[in-house]
């Protein structure tokens, strides 16, 4: 990536610039917010490593989903509490492209462990006299390992793609983090062929997926209309709750910041959908999977009693 005949070494991140007033604010909102994802997702993962009755695949993918979110917000959030009370916040071109890279890599994971664990509520509902031979540890690896390798080459693409781009004078990013679109708004050259990979690769980690997953609920659905009670369709399908709760709030943000199209493009709504799905939707999961459910939140009852988090957690060797 190049600046006239001259390489890049910064950009301007110019997103979260505030008043000085308004610094401590927004600083400890930010912080707290930080906070409580690191430590909701980090408990998640302990009470799952800890309970024998959560070592199931429904539990070891959102064990993978809480540790994504970890390094998710960690990737944004601790450079963005840098930057609040700078009046010039800057990014080297290495840590632009470093956090880009990762940024891109854990989203399109989120959008594969979510599929995951579709896949899983449908095997328990649909098919659940196969569930331990349809999810046995070799597959659930598979699906999780997988995710990852591609996810890792479509980050690649898009850097390799971008890195041959020209960029303008004008270095200012608009957002708190380095992101794909707000960067390809500062290229002088042609982007035609990264616009035409973020609408295809970028369009398939995210909508195969989302398709996966309205199909696997649309199986259920039908499934769950065939149970005679009411009560049991009720307790049937209030075991999918969560997780639909979780993928709604992840992929309304990201519609609303990658696929709307460009006339209605918006500098402060980009800003906006990404806060949600880069903080508040990391923050909510650990609440969306434990409070209405009643086998993660003995778990993590036991993990806080004296004899369980004390002792085998805290104490001296």
């Amino acid at each position: 990536m190049h600046q006239g005949n001259q390489s890049i070494s910064k950009f301007f991140l110019l997103g979260l610039t505030v008043g000085s007033e308004q610094q401590k604010l927004i600083f400890m909102l930010f912080l707290c917010m930080y906070l409580v994802t690191m430590v909701g997702n980090l408990l998640i993962i302990l009470a799952i490593i800890n309970d024998a009755h959560l070592h199931s695949p429904m539990y070891f993918f959102l064990a993978n989903l809480s540790f994504n979110d970890i390094c998710f917000t960690t990737t944004t959030i601790p450079k963005m509490l840098a930057d609040i009370p700078s009046q010039s916040p800057t990014i080297s071109f290495a840590g632009c492209l470093t956090q880009m890279y990762f940024f891109m890599l854990l989203v399109d994971l989120d959008n594969f462990l979510l599929a995951a664990m579709a896949y899983d509520r449908y095997v328990a509902i649909c098919h659940p006299l196969h569930y331990a031979a349809l999810l046995n540890p070799k597959r659930c690896a598979l699906l999780v390992v997988t995710p990852w390798v591609i996810s890792n080459l479509v980050s690649i693409l898009h850097l390799s793609l971008l890195s041959l781009l020209t960029i303008c004078d004008q270095r200012k990013i608009p957002h708190f983090f380095c992101d794909l679109e707000p960067i390809l708004r500062l290229a002088c050259s042609d982007t035609q062929i990264n616009d035409l990979t973020v609408l295809v690769a970028g369009g398939a980690v995210i909508f195969i997926p989302f398709t996966f997953i309205i199909v696997s609920y649309a199986i259920i659905c039908c499934t769950v209309l065939g149970v005679t009670s009411a009560k049991g369709k009720w307790r049937t399908f209030s075991t999918c709750g969560s997780h639909l709760s979780a993928v709604a709030l992840l992929y309304g943000s990201i519609v609303g910041v990658y696929f709307l199209p460009s006339s209605a493009y918006s500098a402060e709504r980009d800003k906006v959908a990404a806060i949600i799905y880069t903080i508040v939707t990391p923050m909510m999961n650990p609440f969306i999977y434990s409070l209405r459910n009643k086998d993660m939140k003995g778990a993590l009852r036991r993990l806080f009693s004296k004899k369980t988090f004390f002792w085998r957690w805290l104490a001296l060797p």
